[in-house]
């Protein structure tokens, strides 16, 4: 398994809400070792710029907490897979799970309120 995942942060840790983070964390695999680590501060947040931004960084894998459904879909057309709903936590640790195929999705994840926002719940 060769492949680049995207975590959304804030404060070191998985970033609860997608568009609300303060940078994205990658993480490069390759024959199911964590080969390569960086963190990387995203251009500013603007609906559709952080599916196009993450596809140039390489990765194909997102692993988020609460994502919009919008968002979900722009993934898609890019060819990222979501693995949306997944709880906070450290991202080497989220990044291990998936390597292991272990990594638990939770399912209601956005219980804040939406003025603007459509979590897809």
């Amino acid at each position: 398994m060769n492949k680049k995942i995207a975590i959304p942060v804030e404060g070191g840790l998985l970033c609860a809400h997608f568009g609300h983070c303060e940078q994205f964390y990658f993480a490069e695999i390759e024959n199911g070792e964590i080969v390569k680590e960086e963190t990387i501060t995203p251009p500013e947040h603007q609906p559709g710029v952080y599916p196009a931004w993450v596809k140039q960084q390489g990765a194909t894998v997102v692993i988020a907490g609460g994502i919009g459904g919008k968002a979900k879909d722009l993934f898609a057309k890019e060819s990222i897979s979501i693995y949306a709903g997944i709880g906070t936590s450290e991202p080497r640790k989220l990044v291990e799970a998936f390597i292991d195929g272990a990594l638990s999705i939770l399912e209601g994840t956005c219980n804040h309120d939406h003025e603007h926002h459509n979590c897809g719940h």
